[in-house]
């Protein structure tokens, strides 16, 4: 006969409070943590003063709140990226490269850098190789502007306040009060694009994956020299890429389907 799990084991009510601290938009008090777990506030305490001594959590200077540590960020980090899990996501891809003729890939927000978590590459002779775990910068990047803009709003300006924004083409949009108009107009119109911001010559387009309650965790992209996939042509691909997106946010939520995923807000087209 198969063990009953013991959910009131140590190590089970550490996965939970972990588990509601990877889910919240925001740092979460102790308050919270009891209400989202509902054990003592005694046992809560001892337990993520022990997980943030291990780097699972940290514990933000000010106002005692708990977000997620460096330790736990590898952990998750890792999962997503094992060849072992991947196998449906990369199918996914390979099916828009042999829709959309380009590049594609997945990617999300790590810190303050894009980590790509697949990719699948065209066959055209002319493209960049980067392999999972490969990152670029978030500020100039298609994908980097749209992870930012999806951001809840107190975590994006704590963000961009830290944040570098090195100057690499001359489209580069190095200014913090333009990148944050630039953020509020992508998270707006639905989707970002790199209009040559972190190569010369290289267009990208990229829409959100969302999971439950529409919350954006990744993004999918495509990605181009300008002489095959002017920045318009790439717009054309929207409607594939946020297809791509509800299948690929399907295979990060276990147990949904595809046709459960949100549906994409709707899109603006950005002015000329």
């Amino acid at each position: 006969m198969a063990r009953k799990l013991d959910t009131t084991s140590a190590a089970i009510r550490a996965v939970r409070l972990m588990e509601a601290v990877a889910a919240a938009e925001r740092p979460l008090s102790l308050t919270a943590l009891v209400d989202a777990v509902g054990l003592p506030k005694p046992t809560v305490h001892r337990i993520v003063g022990e997980l943030a001594a291990d780097g699972l959590l940290a514990r933000e200077p000010v106002g005692k709140r708990f977000t997620v540590g460096p330790r736990l960020a590898r952990l998750g980090l890792g999962a997503v990226i094992n060849p072992g899990v991947r196998a449906e996501r990369h199918a996914i891809l390979q099916g828009l490269v042999a829709r959309i003729g380009e590049t594609c890939n997945l990617t999300m927000l790590d810190g303050g850098e894009v980590v790509y978590l697949d990719r699948v590459e065209t066959a055209w002779p002319l493209r960049m190789n980067l392999q999972p775990g490969s990152r670029v910068p978030t500020h100039c990047s298609a994908s980097g502007k749209l992870l930012l803009a999806f951001l809840p709003k107190s975590r994006r300006t704590r963000l961009l306040s830290a944040l570098p924004t090195p100057r690499f083409t001359e489209n580069t949009i190095d200014d913090p009060k333009r990148l944050a108009a630039e953020l509020d107009r992508i998270r707006a119109q639905g989707y970002a694009t790199d209009d040559e911001e972190y190569l010369a010559g290289v267009a990208c387009v990229a829409v959100p994956v969302r999971v439950a309650r529409g919350r954006v965790v990744a993004a999918v992209a495509v990605h181009a020299p300008t002489s095959r996939m002017p920045l318009e042509r790439g717009l054309g691909f929207l409607p594939m890429l946020e297809e791509a997106a509800a299948a690929l946010a399907a295979t990060l939520e276990p147990g949904r389907d595809a046709a459960s995923a949100p549906a994409a807000a709707p899109r603006r087209r950005r002015a000329a």
